[in-house]
């Protein structure tokens, strides 16, 4: 046997090798990717995105269709889009403009009345209704100097004196 055969053997065992490492890297790839396409948030977010875009058309075809025609009956000009305005020279077009910003502003104002509006009300009803928990205390008052120090202080860090045990109630300082 050549040398040249030899070598050529051990390249195409070292790329088969390779290609299975990158198989099998690969599918576990796949599988991770599985997972987070079928996490409810995700799957939620598209489904928001697709019905965002659909209503995006909607508003955008009720702004051509209904606002456009009433402004243009108001402004008196025939096509909207064509409107045009010519100060010094210049030839500026705000038609295509105004109409986009009608868009944005109606589409805002549905999601803010429709959606967060509504979602802010459920939630504080919610948080209303929600037993408040009541925290445990993380600091105590010193019995002698009255200054606060944490729970688990066993001497006061302004006045130095021995604290009693946290679970134990502070005894009257003689006076």
């Amino acid at each position: 046997m050549s040398k040249d055969f030899l070598d050529r053997d051990r390249l195409v065992g070292s790329v088969k090798d390779f290609g299975g490492r990158g198989f099998h890297y690969g599918i576990d790839t796949l599988g991770d990717f599985r997972k987070f396409i079928l996490r409810g948030n995700v799957v939620d977010l598209a489904v928001g995105v697709v019905i965002g875009a659909a209503f995006n058309g909607l508003v955008q075809e009720f702004v051509n269709d209904f606002i456009k025609p009433l402004l243009s009956f108001v402004v008196n000009v025939k096509n909207f889009d064509a409107f045009q305005w010519s100060p010094y020279g210049h030839i500026f077009y705000p038609g295509r403009f105004l109409g986009a910003f009608l868009t944005f502003l109606i589409t805002a104002a549905v999601i803010y009345f429709f959606v967060v509006k509504p979602i802010n009300a459920l939630e504080d009803r919610y948080n209303r209704l929600r037993p408040k928990k009541e925290e445990a205390p993380t600091t105590r008052e010193c019995p002698f100097c009255l200054s606060t120090v944490p729970l688990k202080a066993t001497r006061c860090a302004y006045c130095t004196a021995q604290l009693p045990p946290a679970d134990q109630p502070t005894a009257q300082v003689p006076g």
